[in-house]
């Protein structure tokens, strides 16, 4: 299998913090739910396509790699982040066994930096365990912060029409997602003040 030739499941990748990435891998498409994580094959595109935002570096033979257990556990931290997520955006508290299953995953693989000297001094992240288990478990961790972190007040739902994706607000006033779902809500709002509107 060539890692370049691998067909994503069609999640959208919006430039979010990994683990929200990770949440929206369940998405919608004309107001149908989706699932861009339905087989290993998916899970190692998307992995591929987010690679240069892992904490731990994949390789193509990792990524080859990738098992039924690694789409397994990817997708209950997906659900997991996705919960957690939702409840965030709700201001209710967060479910304590969604809590446990978080820390678990980021227990999973112990995870360390390295210092190397050659060609310069710098760290390299490091794992014990396979490096896809390993960045699932990376995943998980910075979920950790930012469910526990100022970051979590600046989650939000998109507000776009059927969209079910979440986005960390850069700008106090962001809505969406991303510009399409915008130029989707600007058009129904239009849409509807059309037809309230009497002709004449």
């Amino acid at each position: 299998m060539d890692v370049a030739d691998l067909a994503g499941g069609g999640a959208p990748i919006l430039g979010e913090p990994p683990p929200i990435e990770l949440s929206n891998t369940r998405y919608a498409a004309r107001g149908r739910p989706m699932d861009g994580l339905l087989s290993v094959e998916h899970l190692a595109a998307w992995l591929r396509d987010l690679r240069p935002r892992l904490a731990v570096p994949l390789t193509d033979t990792d990524l080859r790699g990738v098992t039924e257990g690694d789409l397994a556990a990817a997708r209950e931290l997906r659900d997991t982040v996705l919960a957690l997520a939702a409840a965030t955006v709700d201001g209710r508290a967060l479910d304590q066994d969604a809590v446990a299953t978080l820390n678990h995953h980021a227990a999973r693989d112990p995870r360390w930096r390295e210092l190397r000297a050659l060609p310069e001094p710098h760290t390299r992240l490091r794992a014990a365990g396979r490096p896809v288990s390993a960045a699932l478990a990376a995943l998980a961790e910075e979920a950790v912060e930012l469910f526990g972190g100022p970051l979590r007040h600046e989650l939000r739902a998109c507000q776009g029409p059927g969209c079910v994706l979440h986005f960390i607000r850069d700008t106090a006033r962001r809505e969406w997602c991303s510009l399409g779902c915008g130029n989707r809500a600007r058009a129904a709002r239009h849409y509807a003040r059309q037809r309230r509107t009497p002709p004449g």
